[in-house]
């Protein structure tokens, strides 16, 4: 069950802790500890500073030198902060060392990130995706029987990390349960599996939202399909797909469905065990990627990071309309140079409804351009069936002796990878 979050007497003070390499600018760190701030502050922490250290490279014993570890020390005794947070991953050993030389709770960005998303699993889904999640990371941190694991698992205040309460948790225990977990997301994902067929049997395009978290993709839900999908201006409020239907400007029936959001330092613990969820943006016909454009100085290295999530989702060659967000929010000098800089996206405001009009005529535009195509597919070729479903959008399905006689949508970049099962 997952504790409420703090309130702000009852919120833990922490410091903040980031390395910066050379390959990364002074900006881009200082985006990254902001954006690590906020994450702590959505976990239930108050952040009562931060130390950022220039290294050629990570001190593979404490991640810092020796000096700038004494700082640390110093700033969170002067702060009253019992818990350390870094932007990195930690190793188990770093995590060890840095906890007896702090004398404090050390815990990593993915510890954390997985925190928050403990705290706002809400679904008998959501929940069992996360604890497999920090199973995951936990695992191999685990060093022989009996290590106690207060130090290392996750949570902020009094959230605990799974199996916490019982210090003597094993491998063979925690993979025990990892596979009865990974059984049920697997029952879960048949469920899920049939609705999806049953959305294809109705001849419904679908239409994904992604975006990097917090970039407006739920205000936009909303908006496409006169929904009351929860909106908060917090770091990944929304967890579980949310799939509505909506009319394009040509009468075409849509689904429009929401998604968890992404984070540069995705663990990718959560990529995988959110995978079934995710598959919602594998099996789309088209994507529409929400881009928060009041973030012009870290909007390039947001874009990036939902470009790398989407190649890790096999999704990358899905149509896409890029959409600038909270174009209410900017100055039109910055609305030029973002169009400027990105000529085939649209400006758009989920909140004020501006641009969205246009928005909806171009997906319908797209969608129209997709062919119907009657293939003949042996009944074997589970994979090519498979592959059929998540480049395109079956309208019917036909068992026909040892063979499978569908009707799909598909773009024209992707026909080619079926002629030989067209219908001539």
């Amino acid at each position: 069950m997952t504790t409420a979050p703090a309130t702000d007497d009852e919120r833990e003070p922490c410091l903040l802790v980031a390395v910066q390499l050379p390959d990364v600018s002074e900006e881009a760190t200082l985006d990254s500890l902001e954006e690590l701030g906020a994450l702590a502050q959505a976990a239930g922490a108050d952040v009562v500073g931060s130390v950022i250290q220039k290294r050629a490279a990570y001190n593979p014993s404490t991640v810092l030198g020796k000096g700038k570890l004494d700082e640390v020390n110093s700033e969170a005794k002067s702060a009253g902060a019992g818990l350390v947070i870094f932007d990195n991953e930690l190793t188990i050993t770093q995590q060890d060392r840095l906890a007896d030389a702090l004398d404090s709770r050390v815990i990593d960005r993915t510890a954390l990130i997985l925190d928050i998303f403990a705290l706002h699993a809400h679904t008998r889904e959501g929940s069992t995706q996360v604890e497999l999640a920090q199973l995951s990371y936990m695992l191999p941190r685990i060093r022989g029987q009996g290590m106690e694991l207060s130090r290392m698992a996750g949570g902020i205040g009094t959230r605990r990390g799974p199996g916490e309460t019982k210090l003597e948790v094993d491998r063979r225990r925690i993979r025990s349960r990892m596979r009865k977990l990974e059984g049920e997301l697997d029952q879960m994902e048949a469920v899920r599996m049939t609705q999806r067929k049953q959305r294809a049997r109705a001849g419904l395009p679908s239409i994904c939202l992604v975006g990097y978290t917090n970039s407006g993709k739920s205000s936009l839900l909303n908006r496409l399909t006169s929904s009351k999908v929860l909106v908060e201006d917090q770091l990944f409020s929304t967890l579980d797909s949310t799939t509505r239907r909506a009319e394009l400007p040509d009468g075409q029936r849509v689904v429009v469905s929401d998604t968890v959001g992404f984070i540069r330092k995705l663990p990718h613990e959560l990529v995988a065990a959110f995978r079934s969820t995710l598959e919602v943006v594998r099996e789309a016909d088209l994507l529409v990627h929400v881009v928060d454009s009041t973030r012009d100085e870290t909007l390039i290295e947001r874009v990036r990071a939902v470009e790398e999530v989407l190649t890790d989702l096999e999704s990358s060659d899905i149509p896409r309309i890029t959409a600038l967000n909270k174009m209410d929010s900017i100055e039109p000098p910055q609305l030029a140079y973002l169009q400027r800089s990105y000529p085939d996206a649209m400006p758009i405001s989920a909140k004020t409804g501006e641009g969205v009009d246009a928005l909806l005529d171009e997906a319908a535009r797209r969608i129209s351009s997709f062919h119907a195509f009657t293939l003949h597919v042996p009944a074997g070729r589970g994979d090519v069936l498979s592959a059929l479903y998540r480049d395109g959008s079956v309208r019917s399905r036909e068992l026909d002796d040892d063979h499978v006689i569908l009707v799909v949508n598909l773009p024209p970049d992707r026909l080619s990878r079926y002629s030989r099962y067209l219908v001539s």
